[in-house]
């Protein structure tokens, strides 16, 4: 198979992971020691913002009030869908009961967690979709108490949108703070919220890097780099389509990579010569952003058959994958690694970012090679039980005592004898190793 780059990239996505986690790990202890008042300090500094953190029902009632009832509508539409398609996830996961073997029932329960916190970006976009994906899906999954965090966006604090979005979609509290200060509220629990069992949601490098140095004591969705999204094309896709859409992924950021893969040179020459116009008119930040992100980070790679294409995109594990090609069907079934799936024309990843129903916090950096995004499970803990009858628990305690002791584990080999001894009048000690003391 071969691969022919015509366009690489000059550089990679990557943090300044030594200097950011200096950074944070200091905020994270100076606020663990402090509480309320070194958070509320971090924020006055970093969110440039002195009103009310906590929003009240009132201020919350107020911000919905002035929201547009065709925005609000838009809001409605998407987060029915995210919710029915949470909905048909959460019904996958089922209690189960299961006889081992005859006298010994085992069984499992798919728990909610507590609490969780859902982290909204809010600085250079107002995310209101990430507040419907992250609090829609916690509350389908039946989570005890939801917080929502997004930063101010200087005096006029969050978003009135992502406001409503935020409580329409059933989040207990709404918080107006951002970044390192308001993932450490969230973890331990500070301006009277629970602490979070779980933290989720996009953010920047210092919200990754506070979420990854938590986890263990908190549980997250995964720690996110820059947002990646790849295309496949055949000779029968567009190329202004396939151009509009590369640009439109490109506008996340300056280090945000697209890629194209196709197996025919004409329409990845097309696409090429078409990206630029497009993205000089974009609005000047996301220009900016697009600009950089084409430059830099984007590729454009011709393949000799359809299965050197689907090999390739399996190494990129793109955290967005759009095939644009015949025979969706085949590539459905063989394509493997993706942290979201858009098969056809009709469709475009902003659909999924956005509205259709799908979550759009995904697995980026190649991640999508062993997680997916998130989802009701993210938000629900299996646990197991088990049960016995004295009858059912013989044959189970022998094999335990047998396979204990061939480990030298001697004191679980007598939990399993001190039951035998006491259930069954046949049972000889003389054959274990077990003391009168324990019976």
């Amino acid at each position: 198979m071969t691969r022919t780059y015509l366009k690489q990239a000059t550089r990679r996505p990557q943090n300044d992971a030594s200097d950011v986690r200096h950074i944070v790990q200091d905020m994270l202890t100076r606020i663990e020691a402090g509480g309320d008042a070194v958070a509320l300090d971090y924020a006055r500094q970093f969110d440039r913002y002195d009103g009310p953190i906590v929003l009240t029902t009132d201020q919350i009632a107020a911000a919905c009030a002035r929201v547009p009832e065709a925005v609000k509508a838009d809001i409605h539409f998407a987060h029915a869908n995210i919710a029915r398609f949470a909905q048909a996830q959460r019904a996958t996961v089922q209690d189960l009961t299961i006889e081992v073997v005859p006298g010994l029932t085992a069984g499992q329960r798919n728990l909610p967690l507590g609490s969780a916190g859902c982290y909204v970006p809010g600085g250079r976009y107002s995310h209101i979709a990430s507040a419907i994906m992250t609090v829609t899906t916690a509350k389908v999954a039946g989570v005890g108490h939801i917080t929502a965090c997004s930063p101010p966006r200087g005096d006029d604090g969050i978003d009135d949108a992502l406001i409503f979005a935020a409580d329409l979609c059933g989040a207990d509290t709404i918080v107006a703070m951002g970044g390192v200060q308001a993932i450490a509220a969230m973890t331990f629990g500070l301006l009277g919220l629970p602490p979070a069992d779980i933290l989720v949601g996009p953010g920047n490098q210092f919200v990754a890097e506070a979420k990854r140095l938590l986890f263990g004591r908190v549980g997250i969705d995964m720690v996110a780099g820059p947002t990646d999204s790849l295309i496949v094309a055949d000779r029968t896709a567009e190329a202004a389509i396939v151009a509009a859409d590369l640009v439109g992924q490109a506008e996340h950021g300056y280090n945000s990579p697209v890629w194209l893969i196709t197996d025919d040179e004409t329409l990845a020459r097309d696409v090429m010569a078409r990206v630029p116009a497009l993205i000089a008119t974009l609005p000047e930040v996301n220009r900016l952003n697009a600009e950089a992100a084409w430059r830099d980070c984007a590729e454009v790679i011709l393949c000799d058959s359809r299965e050197n294409m689907a090999a390739t995109s399996d190494a990129y594990a793109p955290e967005h994958l759009h095939v644009q090609a015949a025979d969706l069907p085949w590539w459905l079934d063989r394509l493997r690694n993706y942290g979201s799936l858009f098969l056809g024309e009709e469709t475009t990843v902003a659909f999924g970012d956005k509205a259709s129903g799908t979550n759009h916090v995904l697995p980026t950096s190649g991640a999508a090679k062993y997680t997916g995004g998130l989802s009701v499970h993210k938000f629900m803990k299996i646990v197991t039980w088990q049960q016995a009858t004295r009858t059912g628990s013989r044959p189970v305690a022998e094999a335990t005592a047998r396979i204990s002791r061939l480990e030298g584990m001697e004191g679980h080999a007598r939990t399993a004898d001190v039951r035998l001894a006491k259930y069954f009048p046949d049972f000889d000690p003389a054959t274990t190793q077990i003391t009168k003391e324990i019976l």
